[in-house]
């Protein structure tokens, strides 16, 4: 198994999200590296439990480790100095879909918070409300509706996580943003 602390973040949000009591999506994740520029990027799908596929509401969560994280980490892991702390990119999408009715932004802006609680430093700042309207190619007279609020952040790893795997730091942080995002999508399940 690859031992390095962006793995280690993704293991930490896994078990947040089973303790939240949240589906993984099947076929939904992804572990990608940028070969050109060196970035690793991690992508999940969760939703509320016996929602079916595909769930109404689910959660889009994209993990970036970016070549100046690495950077930053391979600096200290060999010569023991840490002139940056290396960070994760996250965005987290919450989408609502199979709406009976065009979805109303504000509505959405009412049912989640402007911030996220707070995840080790930082907080996820909610960036934008994206409503959709598409028609399918056999029924391109009865539209379909989803609307999407989007958060983006950065997440600083403390040394203390990058020292030690065993550190439990990743779980307690982590476990808050499983929480939080089980209770948006409680909350966004009541659009119609």
């Amino acid at each position: 198994m690859l031992d390095h602390v962006f793995t280690d973040a993704i293991s930490a949000l896994r078990d947040a999200f089973e303790s939240a009591f949240l589906e993984r999506q099947p076929f939904e994740e992804h572990f990608q590296a940028d070969v050109l520029l060196g970035d690793l990027t991690w992508e999940t799908s969760y939703g509320l439990p016996g929602e079916g596929m595909p769930p109404r509401v689910v959660a889009h969560i994209t993990f970036d480790w970016p070549s100046w994280s690495q950077t930053a980490y391979r600096q200290w892991y060999v010569d023991e100095v840490l002139d940056r702390q290396p960070a994760i990119e996250i965005e987290i999408i919450f989408r609502v879909q199979s709406l009976t009715g065009a979805p109303q932004p504000t509505d959405v802006y009412g049912l989640t918070e402007a911030l996220s609680p707070l995840i080790g430093d930082g907080r996820l700042e909610r960036v934008g409300v994206t409503a959709e309207t598409s028609y399918a190619e056999e029924t391109p007279t009865e539209p379909e509706h989803a609307v999407e609020a989007t958060y983006e952040g950065l997440y600083e790893l403390a040394e203390v996580t990058l020292a030690d795997g065993a550190s439990s730091l990743l779980d307690e942080h982590f476990g808050v943003l499983g929480g939080w995002i089980a209770a948006t999508l409680v909350k966004l399940a009541d659009l119609r």
